[in-house]
């Protein structure tokens, strides 16, 4: 690195509250690192990446579409990666074997601070990372084996109900409890919409707004209004999903 100039970051994580708050964790653990922009999803990071390669990579794993691992491999090894991660079993022990840095969700100060200073030995000892290919491939085959959620207690009034996640329309979070809404009703899970989200199969339920998990399956169609407000149609469900700006790319080409 040359040690002349600042070193440059590309952002990538597809919550907007979750990169507000690590941009501006950035900007007071590493105030010199100058940020070249920010992506909410991997098909943004890729053209981001295009016009040019930051020295260090803050890079979320599970988003919608292009993930996180996929924008690690077209990389390759042209910058340091820190992947930021919900995932603390498999992930972390391939983390730590060094190639690579990590920091989990919720992204705490004090372990940010860990991983900056990781980097900045990095930068400043080797121009040039290490090789991702096997830490990917092991991240890859750890994601392909992992067991999701397929089934959820849930509360109707007084009575307790088993639902499977193949019932389910979509989450919508309500204060403290969850809404399960399936194609013929709705009850309460005990757990936020955060918490349930690590336990779904991303490739199935998509987030699409910040209190709302869709079931992919159960998308009938999208409608758009003439302010360019994006709503989700459903099968066998009356009601219309909002999708929040930061996921309309989702639904470009349906």
């Amino acid at each position: 690195m040359n040690t002349a100039r600042a070193p440059t970051a590309l952002l990538v994580e597809d919550e907007s509250v979750l990169r507000r708050e690590l941009r501006e964790l950035l900007a007071q653990l590493w105030p010199e690192l100058e940020l070249l922009g920010e992506a909410g999803t991997g098909i943004e990071a890729v053209r981001l990446l295009e016009r040019r390669i930051p020295d260090v990579l803050f890079l979320d794993i599970q988003m919608p579409g292009m993930s996180g691992l996929d924008v690690a491999r077209h990389v390759q090894s042209r910058c340091h990666v820190v992947f930021v991660t919900a995932y603390d079993a498999y992930a972390v022990a391939a983390f730590e074997a060094g190639a690579v840095d990590y920091v989990l969700k919720p992204v705490q100060a004090a372990r940010l601070a860990t991983a900056i200073d990781r980097v900045k030995k990095r930068l400043a000892a080797a121009p040039i990372p290490a090789r991702l290919d096997e830490l990917l491939q092991t991240l890859s085959q750890g994601l392909a084996g992992r067991s999701y959620l397929k089934w959820i207690n849930s509360t109707t009034g007084q009575n307790m109900r088993v639902i499977t996640t193949d019932e389910v329309a979509y989450f919508q979070a309500d204060t403290k409890y969850t809404r399960v809404v399936t194609m013929d009703g709705e009850a309460l899970v005990r757990m936020s919409l955060r918490q349930l989200q690590e336990q779904l199969d991303p490739s199935i339920f998509w987030q699409v707004h910040r209190s709302t998990i869709v079931n992919a399956n159960s998308i009938a169609g999208v409608a758009r209004d003439f302010r360019g407000h994006v709503f989700l149609l459903l099968k066998q469900r009356p009601e219309r999903l909002a999708v929040s700006e930061p996921y309309h790319h989702m639904f470009r080409q349906m």
